[in-house]
This record gives structure tokens, C-alpha cells and sequence, in this order.
């Protein structure tokens, strides 16, 4: 599991222009046991109001049920999934796709 503190501004929603770019973390949502995601996550959550799930090909699943178990059942009620983004990546020149989710959760 990756946690990186997210510096960069750019890579905010466009309905976030009151937060300021220390706001927020980015999880990277691996293949291993869920609830070990979800503590880390719930971790990052106490730190900041944001968090951003992101994960790749089959790992997807995984990431759909850390937001999941946080929104439903650790922070229900205080919790909400802001925005998902769905994308697909291409390698050049080998038509293998990959495909990728963002998943942003808001404590309240």
C-alpha cells in the first residue's frame, strides 16, 4: 500500500476550491486483505476531511469495498463518497487495457 501526501493542486475536483492542497491524501488500493485498507484509510481520514482511492485492473474490487465498508459501516452518517472516476489506459503499440478508478471520500 502506497499513502502519499498529494502537494499538488492540479490534481484537486473542481469543487474543492476552498481546500488547500495538504487537504487531502492519496491511497493506492492494492490485492491484499480489505480491512487492513480500511484501517489505513480510516487513519488518513482522522488526519484530513479527504481521501482518494485510486486502484488498477484487479484491484478495483478491493478499492469499491474499502469505500464501502468506511461510508456503510465504520463512518456511516459521516462519511460520503464524493465523486468516482472510471478511466481506461492503453498500452502503446500492445492493445492490453488496463483499467483504473478514483474513488474520493469526504468525512463530514
Amino acid at each position: 500500500m502506497i499513502i502519499e501526501e498529494e502537494l499538488d493542486k492540479q490534481k484537486l475536483p473542481d469543487d474543492s476550491e476552498n481546500m488547500r492542497s495538504n487537504d487531502f491524501a492519496v491511497f493506492t488500493v492494492e490485492k491484499k486483505p480489505v480491512m487492513l485498507e480500511v484501517v489505513e484509510v480510516l487513519t488518513m481520514l482522522s488526519k484530513s476531511k479527504k481521501a482518494i482511492l485510486r486502484a488498477k485492473g484487479d484491484s478495483i474490487p478491493n478499492a469499491v469495498a474499502v469505500a464501502n465498508i468506511i461510508t456503510e459501516k465504520m463512518l456511516k452518517g459521516n462519511s460520503k463518497i464524493d465523486k468516482i472516476s472510471v478511466d481506461t489506459e492503453g498500452a502503446v503499440g500492445m492493445g492490453k487495457m488496463l483499467s483504473t478508478i478514483e474513488i474520493v471520500l469526504m468525512k463530514n
